[in-house]
């Protein structure tokens, strides 16, 4: 038998492997998290590990992402980070950043297949810790990056989220363990192909780190009068160079950024703490209702009193799943 048809058999062969265990590891991620999980709902059964179950698709929900690795083992998702989109399914996982608002719906999901996902916290210590034991760089050049997207999920990213979720049947091995698959999965993200993104977690110099500074900042007054030449004076830079790097992170403006942050934490203050429009606009930073109803109805797709309504209405059956 030519040598070039033994080759191409021995490859076909392989990648038969390849793919067999890949569905094999997708239906023990399926199983694992639907042991779990009986109904819809959320679960952190490791420190960090959080699960969740819909069946069936959702409406737009708003709310803040943290740094995480978001990994679908059952249906599809969409999120929307400004007017960038990102959709990820068992193929794909999504990895975050930094904390930011976004709108996200389950998009595909059935009482007979739910949507079920896994997603672990990220460390920016132990990303450094990492790192650093790799002799992993920052690349050069990279200087503009989103804090959020989604790439191919490979075999050996697979396979340690796998193992990860095996823990949770063993308590008290996963106190020992899951640090270790944690920084595994690190290590993996770093020699992947959102290394680069991933790495500007730890890094505590150039625009990345200064825009998350900005962010948190942000995240924490947003009720207070925002000014864009007094934050970028503080962080050394320029006007013009912190608008286009903090948008080169978020895909939002300042001013968008922190608007967001406003309607929804007034949101959850009518919903949660039964809060007038009115009240809960003066309580997120506004001095004009009107002006607050406008922009709420813009994000939202309606009045707050009849958001709120609709929302409490649905509050049995909606989920916000990660």
């Amino acid at each position: 038998m030519p040598s070039q048809t033994v080759r191409g058999l021995s490859i076909a062969l392989e990648t038969e492997r390849e793919a067999y265990q890949r569905q094999a590891n997708i239906e023990e991620l399926i199983e694992r998290i639907g042991a779990v999980l009986s109904q819809d709902g959320g679960a952190e059964p490791i420190p960090g590990l959080r699960l969740h179950r819909v069946s069936r698709p959702t409406q737009l929900h708003h709310g803040v992402y943290e740094p995480s690795f978001c990994v679908i083992a059952q249906g599809s998702k969409e999120v929307f980070l400004g007017r960038d989109r990102y959709r990820y399914d068992p193929e794909h996982y999504l990895l975050a950043t930094l904390e930011l608002p976004v709108r996200s719906h389950v998009t595909t999901a059935s009482p007979e297949k739910p949507y079920l996902s896994f997603s672990l916290r990220l460390d920016p210590a132990v990303v450094s810790s990492v790192m650093v034991e790799s002799g992993t760089l920052i690349p050069r050049g990279s200087t503009e990056v989103r804090a959020m997207d989604v790439s191919r999920l490979d075999e050996g990213l697979l396979d340690a989220v796998v193992r990860l979720a095996r823990l949770i049947d063993s308590p008290a091995d996963a106190d020992f363990l899951a640090p270790l698959i944690t920084r595994e999965i690190v290590y993996r993200l770093l020699k992947g192909q959102q290394g680069a993104r991933l790495c500007y977690i730890a890094t505590r110099d150039g625009h990345v780190h200064r825009i998350a500074r900005a962010i948190e900042k942000i995240r924490h007054q947003f009720d207070q009068p925002f000014s864009a030449e007094s934050m970028a004076q503080e962080l050394g830079m320029s006007v013009s160079s912190f608008y286009r790097h903090f948008k080169a992170v978020t895909a939002m403006t300042p001013l968008q950024f922190q608007k967001q942050l406003r309607l929804q934490e007034a949101r959850r203050l009518m919903l949660s703490e039964n809060l007038d429009a009115t009240s809960a606009a003066f309580r997120v930073g506004y001095s004009d209702a009107s002006h607050f109803n406008r922009e709420y109805k813009r994000l939202f797709g309606l009045p707050p009193f009849r958001d709120i309504e609709r929302l409490k209405k649905a509050a049995r059956s909606d989920s916000a799943p990660f």
